[in-house]
């Protein structure tokens, strides 16, 4: 039998949290990555039956959210894409919230193209399949341009399999 000394055991619960927080943040970044490739089929399984979106009005469950994202999903549709600044999970492992920053593009008639920025957030619950699921989400626009450390942010490459 192995011996886990003190340490052991005090760390044993913070890297599993580590690891949860880590599962949450790919999570995110792949529900972006669903928007960024257009693929409504994938964006729906992230998103938890019970699910409630604010933008300019509340949207409820899977189908109604999908409708109201289908824009994104038109070739010629606007761009978003997001990634999560901080992400925090309930001690018992199964709440989660991630906030971060988000870029939204726009191709107006012309072909101008208008870029804005904002912060987002997301609620995220563990079902009982174990796979996490956004419960909540919400999103608002800044007045202002994205700093240098949020663009590289958006920007960056992530360890992530999804």
């Amino acid at each position: 039998m192995k011996r886990i000394g003190i340490a052991g055991i005090i760390l044993l619960p913070a890297m599993a949290m580590a690891d949860l927080t880590d599962d949450v943040r790919c999570r995110e970044i792949g529900f972006s990555k669903s928007v960024e490739n257009r693929n409504i089929e994938a964006f729906r399984s992230f998103i938890d039956q019970d699910a409630r979106f604010i933008s300019n009005r509340p949207r409820r469950g899977v189908d109604e959210i999908a409708e109201g994202w289908s824009g994104f999903m038109a070739e010629d549709g606007p761009r978003i894409r997001w990634r999560p600044m901080y992400v925090e999970v309930l001690q018992d492992g199964t709440l989660a919230l991630s906030r971060g920053v988000y870029e939204y593009i726009a191709t107006a008639e012309d072909g101008t193209q208008s870029r804005t920025f904002g912060s987002f957030n997301s609620t995220w619950r563990l079902n009982d399949d174990g796979v996490w699921r956004v419960v909540f989400d919400a999103g608002d626009p800044w007045a202002r341009q994205a700093t240098d450390e949020e663009i590289a942010l958006l920007d960056a490459d992530d360890d992530c399999r999804e």
